[in-house]
């Protein structure tokens, strides 16, 4: 399905950080947002689209709600990442958790090098590295390789655990995101799958679609909207400063600004998507905070299109979703 194995290690690959900025946002007016109209932002994408935005009633104002396919299962990229996240911070959880997370020295070598990794770049950077910067790769940059230190550390089937703690059926991860590139590549053993064979592979053919039962990135929007709703305010961690390491690292996620989400909020995000030949997929999903009123979002695309890279369809999009948010912030601003 690809010609160029090495074009797909850089571009399947790839987060929300490749997105294109989308064109200004439009405003709408304060109290007069409709769901309709959200809805219809999205009408002209190709694909499946899947879209839930929710405001829960605060303060004497009603909840506001926007939904469709929010059950559906998609592929959503490494915004599975934020579990990994979570996950590693409750592990961690203590009023002293930063420094824990600086003390704590990850190895960085062949046995984590994963593709899409500009922060480690491998094999060129090899040693220890701080569990904190490992995570910080992780949200910031989408660093492939701070994912596999990070899920090495947590365990991934520790973060399983928590996803199904949470009755998040829709979701599945992978055991890295190196195995996720062996099954796509069709390796017998993708969990073993190396850094050499990956190199290897550089014109191989993949073989295995990304939305499968057995090494994988998918989720849906209520599933998301479920766990944030929860973990950014501290229901999954016992210790305050761990809430806030958790938003702090949310908080320097590209995406905030490559989708870009509306000015005068805090935005909490992990974004995700994936370009190969005849599948592509991108994931928003988030919450933002603004004049003391939650808004948890997750907009989803996963479309079909033949060529390995369709930048029209990511920026109408990007363009889509960030009009649809600010006009949720302008119609609840207080």
């Amino acid at each position: 399905m690809a010609n160029s194995r090495r074009r797909f290690l850089t571009g399947a690959a790839a987060t929300i950080g490749t997105m294109p900025l989308a064109r200004p946002a439009m405003a709408g007016q304060k109290g007069t947002v409709s769901a309709d109209a959200i809805l219809a932002l999205f009408k002209a994408l190709p694909g499946d689209v899947a879209i839930k935005i929710l405001a829960p009633a605060a303060n004497g104002k009603p909840e506001f709600l926007v939904e469709s396919n929010a059950s559906k299962t998609m592929f959503v990229g490494s915004a599975i990442e934020t579990f990994i996240l979570c996950e590693a911070l409750r592990q961690a959880d203590s009023p002293n958790v930063v420094q824990t997370l600086k003390t704590k020295q990850l190895s960085l070598d062949a046995s984590v090098w994963s593709v899409d990794s500009v922060t480690f770049n491998p094999p060129n950077l090899i040693g220890k590295v701080s569990q904190r910067t490992a995570l910080e790769a992780m949200i910031l940059h989408s660093d492939n390789t701070g994912t596999d230190m990070s899920m090495k550390q947590a365990g991934p089937d520790k973060v399983r655990a928590l996803i199904a703690s949470m009755g998040l059926k829709n979701t599945m991860i992978p055991d890295s995101t190196r195995s996720l590139f062996g099954y796509l590549l069709g390796s017998k053993d993708p969990r073993a799958f190396s850094w050499e064979e990956l190199r290897a592979a550089a014109n191989s053919p993949m073989v295995n679609s990304p939305m499968n039962k057995v090494e994988t990135m998918t989720s849906s929007a209520d599933d998301f909207i479920a766990y944030y709703s929860r973990a950014l305010h501290g229901e999954l961690f016992k210790n305050k400063e761990t809430l806030h390491e958790f938003r702090r690292i949310l908080a320097m996620s590209d995406a905030i600004w490559l989708l870009p989400l509306p000015l005068g909020v805090s935005a909490f995000v992990k974004g995700g998507s994936i370009d190969v030949p005849g599948f592509h997929a991108v994931c928003v999903p988030g919450g933002m905070l603004f004049d003391d009123r939650w808004v948890y979002f997750c907009l989803t695309i996963n479309w079909y299109a033949k060529a390995e890279t369709d930048g029209q369809t990511v920026k109408a999009f990007a363009a889509a979703g960030s009009r649809a948010l600010t006009m949720v912030k302008e119609a609840l601003s207080s």
